[in-house]
């Protein structure tokens, strides 16, 4: 099991989508290649790349994606 999925959820806002891994202040030695991935449909989602599991903030209203 990786770190990455002991760690709390990414909370995510409709502000940051398209919500992307890794995001814009991911350190350096952690980069891969940048995916996007649809947290709108489940209201969560882990990267198939790190395992980094993000959430959509609970009541968040999205419109348009």
């Amino acid at each position: 099991m990786s770190s990455q999925a002991t760690q709390e959820p990414i909370i995510v806002t409709a502000q940051d989508l398209p919500l992307h891994c890794p995001g814009p202040n991911a350190p350096r030695w952690s980069l891969h290649p940048r995916v996007f991935l649809d947290v709108t449909k489940t209201g969560d989602v882990s990267c198939p790349y790190c395992g980094t599991h993000y959430k959509l903030k609970e009541g968040e209203k999205v419109h348009g994606h």
